[in-house]
């Protein structure tokens, strides 16, 4: 025996989010994984979400790595909205109530906002990533995209506030969107921080039979 950790082919995505999971498969495209969405695992249960990025995406690698016997790959973001003081950060899938959808939250964002005039509308995406395996083994990486929030949503790609999101490093303004899928993930908050956790991910993964 020489000490070296398991390799893997499968990992869990602790998400049901399809759209996550869409981007997160692109992200890792060169990568020997099958990521498989934890709406596939009934037996996984997530926790509830607090108020810290890292200890969400975390909380949640760890739970499905347990709960389904593999690795886990996991992640927190969230929108901070300089205007807003920082809001709504990692209550941003939660922001204006469960009941709302992307639609609703971009709708409140937006009203929250009004009257707010552009050179004002400075916001950046914050995301940690989190690999957690079932032997307890724990890595995390951090994606920060700045930004500032449109008056009215465009595009029809992403999302969550990818409308209303427009990314400083796009010369042409464009929403989130708006951009081409490969230009999103190399400068998204999502890209970065999963970016960041290929090399390990890379070491952990077997190659294909």
């Amino acid at each position: 025996m020489n000490g070296a950790p398991p390799r893997y082919r499968e990992v869990v995505l602790a998400s049901g989010n399809p759209g996550k999971l869409l981007e997160i498969r692109a992200i890792l495209g060169d990568l020997p994984v099958s990521l498989r969405s934890a709406s596939a695992f009934p037996e996984l249960e997530l926790p509830e979400e607090g108020d810290d990025y890292e200890a969400n995406a975390v909380a949640k690698a760890r739970a499905a790595a347990r709960d389904s016997g593999r690795p886990a790959l996991a992640d927190d973001s969230g929108l901070e909205v300089d205007a807003l003081e920082g809001r709504p950060g990692p209550r941003s899938a939660r922001y204006g109530g469960e009941s709302l959808d992307d639609a609703g939250r971009v709708k409140a964002l937006l009203a929250e906002l009004a009257g707010v005039p552009a050179s004002a509308r400075g916001a950046r995406f914050v995301c940690v990533a989190a690999f957690a395996t079932p032997e307890g083994e724990v890595c995390t990486a951090r994606g920060v995209c700045a930004g500032r929030i449109l008056a009215q949503p465009r595009g029809r790609g992403g999302f969550g506030y990818d409308p209303i999101f427009a990314p400083d490093e796009d010369a042409r303004g464009r929403s989130m969107a708006e951009l081409p899928p490969a230009t999103k993930n190399r400068i998204s908050h999502r890209g970065r921080a999963f970016g960041a956790l290929a090399p390990l991910l890379a070491e952990r993964l077997a190659p294909p039979a």
